[in-house]
């Protein structure tokens, strides 16, 4: 049993903004990224999984035309209430400090912290795994890097740095005894992401 998870293409957005679960599109290159994505997909799986988010939502569709797509609301990126759709640089920074000190734990203003990202997108991987087919998950970077984590006992807080996820990447998880293993198939950098101020960015 092989489970392959997928990030979305690249989103039509200004770069420094910030998005969770703002509904944005995907740029031109969708068809080019998602023909390199194509090529590390099996022919035989059986289930799909995918955000409802529209950038999820239209690749899941191009790729699996012939299945019946479960979307869930679970493997959605992580909610930024207050700070959808604003410029990293425009949140004030005794806003954004405490959730920089501590964003495992600090819920973003309206939204979520990681833990609740995490529990939610761990209990839907479980439900998944459960069911043992082999399935394809389309989803977030912060989605993906919570089963990483999830699956590999790495903590939170480390998680950034233990797993570097660019648009379009796909990962393969194998069963083994006790839980899953991981493969890189294709994590192609098309360019630096920028997910919080220009002041951290720096660091």
């Amino acid at each position: 049993m092989s489970i392959y998870i997928i990030r979305h293409t690249t989103p039509h957005i200004e770069k420094g903004t910030c998005y969770g679960q703002a509904d944005i599109d995907v740029t031109e290159a969708f068809e080019e990224e998602a023909g390199v994505i194509r090529q590390h997909l099996p022919g035989d799986l059986q289930a799909i999984y995918s955000s409802p988010l529209i950038r999820c939502k239209k690749l899941a569709e191009h790729l699996f035309p012939a299945h019946n797509i479960n979307f869930e609301h679970d493997l959605k990126e992580i909610n930024c209430g207050e700070w959808e759709l604003q410029r990293w640089d425009d949140i004030p920074r005794d806003a954004i400090d405490p959730w920089m000190n501590d964003y495992v734990n600090v819920c973003i203003p309206g939204g979520e912290s990681y833990v609740h990202l995490f529990a939610r997108v761990t209990r839907c991987f479980d439900a998944v795994a459960a069911s043992r087919q082999h399935a394809a998950i389309i989803t977030h970077g912060g989605v993906i890097r919570s089963i990483l984590a999830h699956i590999t006992q790495t903590t939170l807080k480390d998680s950034f740095a233990a797993f570097s996820l660019h648009y379009g990447c796909v990962i393969k998880l194998d069963r083994q005894e006790g839980g899953f293993n991981y493969t890189m198939l294709s994590n192609i950098n098309a360019g630096k992401e920028q997910h919080k101020p220009s002041y951290a960015a720096a660091k």
